[in-house]
Formats: structure tokens, sequence, C-alpha cells
């Protein structure tokens, strides 16, 4: 068995590994490649035939990980998609979405090249696209064992980053011996709203491990509570907005979920927030269709019916609706996508908003290199934003600990379990972030560790 590393190295988006083996191709996840210039890889030829490929697991739904999925099958993939239901449900939503951004975008770059003489810009993949890709997804359950012939078995684990993520080990034959690879996606930390905590194993011969906190630490979930509480009772007392770019599936749903705590327990009084993505809505209704993935205090509480809305809640559907939130000057909460500023009714909101020293953004996730969000997060005093120069007046604040994310300390924890020494390879992380946390899992542990280059591969 060969491994290829094809995206999601010495960075956070874009991930994608192929394995294979004589008459066997393998993909795990098929990402877009987020941010900056660096987005035009994602029309680049892929570096194999997607119609030798036979099986695609999906870790989760995010466009990180899922978004080349409908450019794969357009040019040839045939094979089976293989994630969990929450997952496939999930999927669903955040592809025909994109794909509505593709040929938005691809229309608005096609008016200006057409009045510049140039040729028209065609999308990266379209909304028919996307339909040729639900008929593939095959849903699979939580911790069991599922054959896929030539020696091949595969189980998901909860890995606790958002509904329906995964950790996915395949077993193999190697000569007369069976070995076992595993792919921890993105690893949650423990504590998060709503799912559960990420599982953990004790075996396997090789690990593909992300390490996007792999130097830091997160605050704990009540300091970082306390610090929403806060930045919302300061900003309303200055008669401001409080702007919250969030990715709309799993950290809209967790601000909800503790706004609506808060709420009921009489720490903040019902307030208005705002939904400005039609995305986070319909994500929001199919996480309530998944309590097989919530934990326990979740559980009880959609029992108790304490999952209604203790907030003022309104989410925006049409153009017009969001583009009159940029008339409320004060005591509103506003969430938008995307997370990282990139795209997204977000950039409009923050365009009336962050030149305001009454408001406050609040960044409750990564923020890539490259990205709007991480030009702010870093301290910009003016940033771009549709051609207009904007100064950075509002307040910033950033919450890891409403990070989907484990920290530097729960990557090591979950690490800690495996009994045996197995050779790990550091993905998904910076590259300054991958090389310190496979030093620091090295002198721990003392394990085989290595941050590959984008299309290294290695023989298992």
């Amino acid at each position: 068995m060969k491994i290829r590393f094809l995206g999601g190295v010495k960075t956070v988006t874009g991930t994608c590994f192929h394995l294979e083996m004589p008459g066997l191709g393998i993909l795990v996840d098929c990402g877009m490649v987020q941010g900056g210039d660096d987005e035009s890889v994602n029309r680049e030829p892929f570096s194999f035939d997607p119609a030798g490929i036979d099986c695609l697991f999906l870790t989760h739904a995010h466009i990180d990980h899922s978004g080349l999925v409908p450019k794969l099958v357009k040019d040839g993939f045939k094979g089976k998609i293989i994630s969990t239901s929450a997952t496939a449900d999930l999927v669903e939503l955040m592809l025909y979405d994109s794909a509505h951004i593709q040929e938005t975008d691809a229309e608005w770059l096609t008016r200006k090249a057409l009045r510049a003489g140039r040729e028209p810009v065609l999308p990266l993949y379209t909304v028919d696209d996307v339909k040729n890709v639900i008929p593939l997804i095959t849903r699979v359950p939580y911790g069991k064992l599922f054959p896929m012939g030539k020696g091949i078995k595969y189980r998901f684990l909860d890995a606790g980053h958002i509904l329906g993520s995964g950790s996915l080990e395949l077993w193999f034959q190697d000569g007369p011996q069976e070995k076992k690879i595993l792919f921890s996606g993105d690893i949650g930390k423990k504590g998060n709203p709503i799912i559960n905590d990420p599982s953990v194993e004790t075996e396997a011969d090789y690990v593909v491990m992300e390490s996007t906190y792999g130097n830091r630490l997160h605050k704990s979930m009540n300091e970082t509570v306390n610090e929403l509480l806060e930045a919302i009772k300061v900003t309303f007392k200055r008669g401001g907005n409080v702007i919250i770019p969030a990715f709309a599936i799993g950290r809209t749903q967790d601000i909800l979920y503790v706004l609506n705590r808060l709420v009921r327990e009489k720490r903040l009084y019902r307030i208005n927030v705002y939904i400005d993505s039609p995305l986070a809505e319909k994500a929001t209704m199919t996480y309530l269709s998944h309590p097989e993935c919530f934990d326990e205090e979740a559980k009880r509480l959609l029992k108790a019916g304490m999952l209604e809305n203790s907030i003022k809640l309104r989410f925006t559907q049409s153009v017009e609706e969001s583009m009159a939130l940029n008339r409320i000057k004060s005591n509103a909460i506003i969430i938008a996508g995307s997370g990282m500023c990139e795209g997204g009714r977000i950039r409009h909101h923050l365009k009336h908003n962050l030149w305001r020293s009454q408001c406050s953004i609040i960044f409750a996730g990564f923020q890539a290199k490259g990205t709007l969000g991480r030009r702010i997060v870093d301290g910009a005093k003016v940033v771009c934003i549709f051609g207009e120069e904007i100064a950075v007046k509002a307040a910033v604040y950033t919450l890891g600990g409403f990070s989907a994310h484990a920290d530097q300390r729960e990557l090591l924890d979950w690490l800690s379990s495996y009994k045996n020494s197995p050779q790990v390879f550091m993905v998904h992380g910076e590259e300054e972030t991958s090389m310190t946390f496979a030093d620091l899992v090295r002198e721990r542990y003392g394990f085989v560790t290595h941050v590959p280059e984008k299309g290294e591969t290695f023989e298992l």
C-alpha cells in the first residue's frame, strides 16, 4: 500500500490523501483549497485519473474536505462515496451551496471578462454536477466494521469535530500480515456543545493526524462563554452590533446553543440574533434531525424541549432581507458566513460595521493565512472589502474555546492512548505548527513522525 499526500499538508485547506495498491485506488477526502490566490489550484487537473479511484471516504462535510467532490465526479469518478449518515446530509447542503457560489462568481467574472474582451469564465462545477454526486453516497454508522474486498476493511469512529465527523480506520494486507492506518480527520475538542467528545483508538501502524492547533492551547469553554457574554454586554452598552463570522455548519449551531443557554440562565435577556445564511438555517435543521450524534446534555435538553429558542432568532433568506440588516445600528448579533470572511454575506456586514468603534467582531474559529479574517485578527488597521478601504475600528475578539478543533494538549492526549508506536504523519496544519507538533510527539512518545510535502509518497 502506498499513500500520496495531495493536499492539506503544511496548510489547513484542500485535504486529500490517495491510497494505492494493485487493482485498487482510494481517496480520503477531496477538499477545496480556500484563501487567497492559492484557490486557482482548484482548477488544475487532478494528479491521478478520477476514473481509477474505486472509493472516496469523507471524514466530514466541511468544504476544505469535500469541496472538490463534484469536480472529481465531473472528471470521471464513478466509485462509492462513503460517509456517516449525518455527513451525507450535510455534504449535500454544502455542495449545493458551493455550486451556487461557483455559478454566481463565474457569471460575475464573465461580465467583467467580456467587457475587457476576454473569454467567459466557466464555473468550477455546477448544481447539475452536484446532482450526479448524491447517488454515489453510501451511509454507514459509527463503530461498525465493513469489508470492501481485496483484504480491506474499514470503520468510522466519532471524531467529535462537527455533526457526523469521523476518524477512519483502514485495515489492509501487507503480505501475510494485516496492518492498520488511521486517518484522524479533524479532531474535536472535549466539551464541545451538542456533539460527543472524540473517540480514541489504542492501536494502529500508521496515523495520519491533523495538527491545526498543535502549537497552542485554547481557553476553557467556561472562560470562552464568559468572554462572549462580556463582549456582547460591552458592545450593546456602547450602542453597537456584534458581528460573528461563522461556518454555517458546526460553529453556528454551537454559538446558538450557548446563547440560548445564557438566556435560559438569565445571564442575558432575550436578545436579537440574526443568522444571515440560508445554508446555516438548513444545517441547523439537519443538526436537529440527528440526535444520535448528540452528547447526553444535548439529548436531555432536546427531550425537555429546551433547545427551542430562548433568544429572538431570525433567519434571513433573501438578499433584500440580508441588506436590511445593514440598517440596524445597535443591539444586534449578526452571524454570517464565511467563517474566514473569504466570501458570503459576512463581508457586507464587515463593510458596514468594521469601521464603527461601537461594534465588535468576534472570531470563533481558525483563520487561515491569506484570508480576510486572518488579516483582521493579525491587527490590520485597514482592509479592502469589495474594492473599498475599510478602517478597522471595531473591537476584535478571538474566542479559541469555540474552536471545533482540539488544541495541543488535547491532541497529545488523543495520541497518548496508543499502546504501540505508530508512525504519525502530521497534516492539516500550517508548516511551522505541524513541524512543532511533530517534534513534540517525537520527544514525548518516541513515535516516528513525518511532515509530508505536497505530492510526497510513502510506502506503508
